[in-house]
């Protein structure tokens, strides 16, 4: 049951919930209003509090990513990899080095070039362990979720290339009856 002053609140659906304001102009001016004390408070932040944010948003990402079942051919993973390594590092090169890999190396995973091998992988997971540490809780397997979640979408997105021709090769020499 709601209150007299709720059913006025909602009775105008054009503005959504909040039908306080009699005019556009009213909601457009509150609009812009919120919009410049958001941008205020965004250019007081700290460099720290910003990288915080990113990690965090790009967490969210990617365990997001992970439940839906996304049939495309993005490359999400050189995507999530970039931002990690954009936020944290000015110079990939430096990235690079600490986790004791070529930054050439780098560049063809982010570039999708080349796949990430295992170790790759691993020494990300313990990388991002330790940045997360003091951020949010992180968990380990999140790199190996997206990598593969990725390979499955691509996979069941392009089932009209690769279907025909392995079905050509698989044979049933018996069959279950119901």
């Amino acid at each position: 049951m709601t209150s007299r002053k709720n059913r006025n609140l909602i009775k105008d659906s054009e503005f959504g919930l909040d039908s306080r304001y009699k005019s556009k102009k009213e909601y457009k001016s509150e609009a812009t209003a919120l919009m410049e004390a958001r941008l205020n408070r965004m250019k007081n932040l700290s460099k720290d509090q910003i990288i915080r944010a990113k990690l965090m948003q790009l967490k969210l990402n990617m365990e997001e990513f992970i439940k839906q079942p996304v049939y495309d051919n993005r490359n999400y993973f050189s995507e999530f990899l970039e931002s990690y390594v954009d936020t944290i590092y000015s110079k990939r090169s430096v990235f690079a080095k600490d986790i004791n890999i070529t930054p050439a190396t780098l560049s063809q995973v982010i570039n999708n070039h080349r796949a990430p091998t295992d170790e790759l992988i691993l020494k990300l997971m313990l990388h991002s362990e330790k940045v997360y540490k003091n951020i949010c809780d992180f968990r380990k397997k999140t790199w190996y979720q997206v990598y593969f979640h990725e390979k499955l979408c691509d996979t069941m997105s392009s089932q009209e290339e690769w279907r025909p021709k392995i079905e050509k090769d698989v044979k049933f020499s018996v069959l279950i009856e119901k």
